[in-house]
């Protein structure tokens, strides 16, 4: 490389290194938070079976619930960071783009509190709804995408990541079946199936993709091994192409 020294490589491993566990920090403690909530009064009172994830933001305990979610974006935005920061996917690209809506998503979850059908429907809690559907959607879509370009030389991490994808699209298929049942006459969707219990188990299912990504880049780098004949490492992530399987020269 070019008016690259050894020095700088080694600071840019380093700061590379830290953006993986930097995300698994914030997708643990918020986590960890979101089932504090299912611990803590008033919350605990809360059916983590047929109610939704969102009703604890209509407690007392909001601000536990918002600080939970905004870990998980964050932890899942620096995830899909250090993807870019180590130049294994582009910055615009189909992971960059749905990790973006995913966490934008979250966001916009927790600035617009689900509807509380006490009191009636809100336009609020109307956003609150789609952004659900948009983050849990396009975050499946963006681990399948990146975990083709960054564990390009690990297939086996390559399959655990996409495999937590597809199943994170298969619980949302069942709110849609249950959703089709009703359109056709069923019973109402919201009492076809424990939604509380689907929802959480895939929001559970979708942060364990965005960790299985990062604990494979914290571990591994997500880089293909230096070329052959250069102990030295000069041949590193900043000469791989992103996606090609394939160094640069």
């Amino acid at each position: 490389m070019t008016g690259v020294t050894a020095r700088d490589t080694t600071v840019g491993g380093r700061a590379a290194a830290l953006l993986p566990r930097l995300a698994l920090a914030g997708l643990a403690t918020g986590v960890a938070l979101m089932v504090l909530l299912q611990l803590l009064p008033p919350t605990s009172a809360i059916s983590p079976t047929r109610r939704t994830i969102s009703e604890y933001g209509l407690t007392s305990n909001k601000w536990l619930f918002d600080l939970a979610v905004l870990l998980v974006a964050a932890g899942s935005a620096v995830a899909f960071a250090a993807l870019v920061r180590r130049r294994l996917v582009r910055p615009i690209s189909a992971a960059t783009v749905f990790g973006t809506l995913w966490s934008l998503g979250l966001l916009a979850v927790v600035a617009f509190p689900k509807t509380d059908w006490a009191v009636g429907p809100s336009v609020a809690g109307s956003i609150h709804r789609w952004a659900s559907v948009v983050a849990f959607v396009c975050l499946p879509v963006a681990v399948i995408a990146a975990a083709r370009a960054a564990f390009a030389h690990s297939p086996g991490r390559r399959r655990v990541v996409q495999a937590l994808g597809v199943l994170s699209l298969l619980w949302f298929g069942l709110i849609l079946a249950a959703v089709a049942r009703w359109l056709a006459g069923g019973e109402p969707w919201w009492r076809a199936l424990p939604l509380g219990l689907v929802e959480r188990l895939m929001a559970l299912t979708e942060v364990l993709a965005v960790a299985a990504l990062a604990l494979g880049l914290a571990r591994h780098g997500g880089v293909p091994p230096t070329a052959a004949g250069d102990p030295s490492g000069a041949v590193t992530a900043l000469d791989y192409e992103p996606g090609s399987g394939s160094f640069r020269r």
